[in-house]
């Protein structure tokens, strides 16, 4: 008896199965070197174990990032079309991982685990953290549900290696506790803000979400006065933009751009280093200028006196303040580097800060913006995306649930800043109206270095 022709649906649908396998085992491959000699049991990580796996710490995770943005992309893909929509649909909104996260965090579980490898019972944790054991349960049980925490036996969880990063010294989990702590207050106004007219067509700095949750509470301060209202939610604003960093593999720039062409480089809104002194110590050959407000640089000078003070007294760096709203960068550098800036703001203060780069440059140099890089999900020609990856077919070009950390870190911009994520056309937009033309993309997996030139 011949077997049914397999139809064109079906046969994307085998395409996607082998994808998720594929890129599964090349992720695989990733940790089982990573590993190397190292003195671990099982090369490759699981889901339970305690402690990190070497590859989670590593400076560049370029090919693991992208096989799991195929995975994941490929995986939700599957799943979507398979099941029943309806199915799906609600799985968009009945989510509430970012709250249990934030009680966690706020009720200090993670560090009460880590003095208790063996776990300990919901009732002893409840105890501990002040909070009732029966609500509490359900909080850690939903997590432990993702992988996040381990529920060693019923009722009695333990740290694992997601759950490390809830810690209260992780840039990862300071991000996830300003995500569920404080931009939560943004997204609970969000309806209002596109309807109020004070707030509906603008794109004010003073006019985001946030902004009007925070005067919602009878305040009226900028997001940075608040920030500054209270310190500890200040440092933990700025270690979460550490984590950031982390999250997004943003070292990986180390060793997939062409420093070797660069030997003088400006670090336009440097903040205290966390791109600036690991660059510094892997390209000694580069003359970098880091640049930030004046408060800013005093902080980081004395980070980079305490992490690498021969790059200082060798001139190798320097560390000069700049408003970029206000004044422009050292000039004639053969690169301007600003990772992160230019997300923070709408478009007419991010060609302000750009034109402020372009009056800088020499007839040679380049600016390399390191931010998230939107993709539309409609394939159109490869030329387009200026050496972006794009998915294989019968993928969404843009690897769906892949990358949807920069859909939500666009949100989360507009949410904070009234600023946004940006598409390569909007980019391309912004460079010519500096005066600057988009010549390549670096895709680092998650984020992407953008180089222009000028027009």
């Amino acid at each position: 008896m011949m077997s049914a022709a397999v139809s064109p649906n079906e046969a994307q649908l085998e395409k996607l199965l082998e994808l998720i396998t594929s890129s599964a085992r090349a992720a695989i491959r990733e940790y089982k070197q990573a590993a190397g000699a190292s003195a671990r049991a099982d090369p490759v990580p699981s889901i339970h174990d305690p402690e990190f796996h070497p590859l989670d710490t590593a400076q560049d995770t370029v090919r693991l990032k992208k096989a799991v943005r195929t995975l994941e992309g490929a995986a939700q893909q599957l799943a979507a079309t398979l099941a029943p929509p309806q199915h799906t649909v609600i799985n968009f909104a009945h989510n509430y991982d970012w709250a249990c996260v934030g009680v966690v965090m706020r009720a200090g579980v993670p560090e009460l685990l880590k003095k208790h490898p063996k776990g300990l019972h919901v009732d002893e944790i409840a105890k501990a953290v002040k909070l009732e054991p029966g609500k509490l349960g359900r909080v850690m049980r939903t997590l432990a549900g993702k992988g996040c925490f381990k529920e060693v036996s019923e009722g009695t969880f333990a740290i694992n290696r997601l759950a490390n990063h809830l810690l209260p010294t992780s840039g990862p989990g300071a991000l996830a506790r300003i995500h569920a702590q404080d931009v939560s207050r943004a997204a609970n106004v969000l309806w209002d803000s596109l309807t109020l007219p004070e707030y509906a067509s603008s794109y004010d700095p003073e006019h985001s979400p946030l902004i009007l949750a925070i005067r919602n509470e009878g305040k009226n301060e900028s997001f940075f006065e608040w920030m500054k209202e209270d310190p500890e939610r200040g440092e933990r604003y700025h270690l979460a933009m550490i984590g950031l960093g982390d999250i997004m593999g943003s070292l990986s720039v180390l060793t997939h751009y062409p420093w070797s062409e660069i030997n003088t480089l400006v670090d336009v809104g440097s903040s205290i280093g966390t791109v600036s002194i690991p660059l510094a110590r892997a390209h000694p050959h580069i003359k970098l200028t880091c640049q930030d407000l004046e408060e800013v640089t005093v902080r980081a000078k004395d980070i980079w006196t305490n992490e690498y003070p021969e790059a200082i007294s060798s001139g190798q760096v320097s560390l000069v303040p700049l408003n970029f709203f206000e004044q422009t960068p050292v000039k004639n550098q053969d690169a301007y580097y600003l990772r992160n800036i230019i997300h923070d703001w709408p478009d007419h203060e991010a060609t302000l800060i750009l034109r402020s780069v372009r009056a800088s440059m020499g007839s040679n140099s380049r600016v390399l913006i390191h931010d998230y890089v939107l993709q539309t999900t409609n394939r159109k020609p490869i030329e387009e995306y200026h050496g972006a990856d794009v998915a294989p077919e019968p993928m969404l070009p843009n690897f769906g649930a892949g990358t949807a950390r920069a859909y939500q870190q666009d949100l989360n911009m507009w949410f904070i800043h009234n600023a946004k994520e940006r598409t390569v056309g909007d980019f391309t937009k912004l460079g010519a109206a500096a005066g600057l033309r988009l010549e390549n993309i670096y895709d680092l997996a998650e984020g992407s270095v953008l180089e222009f030139r000028l027009a």
